[in-house]
């Protein structure tokens, strides 16, 4: 090998190290915006800055006891409304671009407008807590650390369906932040409506 063939693959090997150490750079640059962002959107704050969430979600959630209780334990919106895992997050936040849609279009802008979309909105909530197993309710909620002494005959059989795995915490407690959609039904009698 001669020395300008030798000289030439050195440098070509120096220009891809530096050019792996900028991309990796770059990668972590883009990863760490895109976790800022996710961080930025499960607040309070950007879930309530919209007046349709401000003026129906967050008036009915402000004194539920997911906001206050004698624990002081407060979950907002995303604790409930976005998965905790990093896939699960993503998807989300996809499907939430057509929330951003709806809000440009007016189509929940008046309490009326809400109102005749909540039950739609909230079988959207039902079928996505039914399919993950009310996984987000049990990011906090331990059935197995439950003490059914301290609860009602009900609570204790439908825990033990719980427990079974024949219901989830969605199918009773699906009013526990918001108001009920009109004519109080079910998640499951709902589900089977058109």
């Amino acid at each position: 090998m001669n020395k300008e063939n030798g000289s030439l693959s050195t440098r070509l090997k120096s220009l891809i190290s530096i050019g792996s150490i900028a991309l990796v750079l770059l990668g972590g640059l883009l990863f760490a915006g895109v976790k800022f962002a996710v961080d930025q959107t499960n607040t309070l704050g950007f879930c309530i800055s919209c007046h349709e969430m401000k003026d129906n979600n967050f008036e009915e959630y402000k004194d539920s006891i997911h906001a206050k209780n004698r624990t002081g334990i407060k979950a907002i919106c995303s604790d409930c409304h976005v998965p905790h895992d990093l896939i699960g997050t993503t998807i989300r936040k996809i499907k939430a671009s057509n929330d951003v849609f709806q809000h440009f279009a007016g189509t929940i802008d008046t309490p009326e407008k809400f109102e005749a979309h909540r039950l739609e909105l909230a079988k959207r909530v039902w079928v996505r807590m039914k399919e993950t197993d009310s996984q987000e309710c049990r990011n906090c909620h331990d059935s197995q650390a439950m003490d059914p002494e301290k609860q009602g005959k009900t609570a204790q059989k439908q825990h033990r369906r719980l427990a079974s795995g024949e219901r989830t915490c969605i199918d009773c407690h699906y009013g526990i932040a918001h108001k009920e959609p009109a004519g109080g039904l079910e998640p499951a009698d709902a589900l089977e409506k058109p």
